[in-house]
C-alpha cells in the first residue's frame, strides 16, 4: 500500500496500531471538510486584506514556513494530527490566499477558474476511483510515485539554481514546451489524489486508529493544495 504523497507512506498505518475506536470513511470525509474550511477561511482573510491594500507578504511567508513545519511534524508524528493538521491547513491558507490575490491582480478571473478546475478534477477522479474505472495497481503506484519524485527533484534543483540567478530550462516558460511540462505536472498531481483515496480506503479496511482520520485528511489536503497551485501556474502560462 503506497501513496505518491510523501506524508502518506507504506508503513503509516502499521506504525499506528489500532486501539480504541477505528478509523471510518465517514469520519475521514468529515475531517477533510473541516481542514478545507480552515484552508479556505484563512485564504479568504488574506485575500480580503490584500483587497484593502495591506501588504500580505509577511502573511504568505509565515504561512509557507509555518505550514512546512507543521506538515513535517504531522508526517513524523501522526498521533499529533488532530492538533497539527488544522494548524497546517490554516497556515497554508495564508500562503494560498496571498498567491491567489497576487495572480488575480494580474489575470482577472483566473482564481475562480483554478478553484473550479481543482474541485472538478478531484470530483471526477473520486467518481472514477469509486466505480473502479481507475484501479490502483502496483505498476500504477510505481509510475505515479516515480514521477512525483522526479518532479520534486526538478523543483529542488530549480530552487538551488535560483541562488545563482538561473532556473531549470522551460520550467517557467509560457511556450509550448513550458505548457506541456505544466500539463504533465498537473496530471501527476491529480493521479496522486487517486493514490490518496486508495490509501485512506485501505486504512479504513485495516481498522486503523481514530486519529488516522485526521492524518488521512491531512495527506489529501497536501495533494489538493499542490494540485491547485499547479493548475494556477498552468492557467497563468496560458493567459500569457
Amino acid at each position: 500500500m503506497r501513496s505518491g504523497n510523501p506524508v502518506l507512506k507504506d508503513d503509516t498505518f502499521q506504525r499506528s496500531a489500532s486501539s480504541g475506536k477505528a478509523m471510518t470513511l465517514g469520519g475521514t470525509t468529515a475531517k477533510i471538510a473541516l481542514l478545507f474550511i480552515f484552508l479556505v477561511g484563512t485564504a479568504a482573510y488574506t485575500w480580503y486584506q490584500y483587497s484593502l491594500g495591506v501588504d500580505v507578504t509577511l502573511m504568505m511567508i509565515i504561512g509557507a514556513i509555518g505550514g512546512l513545519i507543521f506538515a513535517l511534524i504531522t508526517a513524523f508524528f501522526p498521533k499529533a494530527a488532530p492538533v497539527t493538521a488544522p494548524i497546517y491547513a490554516a497556515l497554508e491558507g495564508f500562503f494560498i490566499g496571498g498567491i491567489s490575490a497576487f495572480v488575480e491582480g494580474a489575470y482577472s478571473g483566473i482564481v475562480i477558474q483554478a478553484v473550479s478546475l481543482t474541485l472538478a478534477v478531484m470530483g471526477a477522479l473520486l467518481i472514477l476511483y469509486a466505480t473502479r474505472v481507475i484501479k490502483v495497481t502496483r505498476n500504477f503506484r510505481l509510475m505515479v510515485v516515480s514521477a512525483t519524485l522526479g518532479i520534486f527533484l526538478v523543483y529542488l534543483v530549480n530552487f538551488i539554481l535560483n541562488f545563482f540567478g538561473m532556473t531549470v530550462p522551460y520550467l517557467h516558460s509560457s511556450g509550448p514546451i513550458g505548457i506541456g511540462i505544466s500539463l504533465f505536472i498537473v496530471a501527476i498531481a491529480a493521479l496522486n489524489l487517486v493514490l490518496d483515496f486508495d490509501f485512506i480506503e485501505k486504512g479504513v479496511n485495516r481498522g486503523a486508529p481514530k486519529h488516522m482520520e485526521w492524518y488521512g485528511a491531512f495527506g489529501l489536503i497536501v495533494t489538493l493544495v499542490w494540485l491547485y497551485i499547479e493548475i494556477l501556474r498552468l492557467l497563468q502560462k496560458l493567459r500569457r
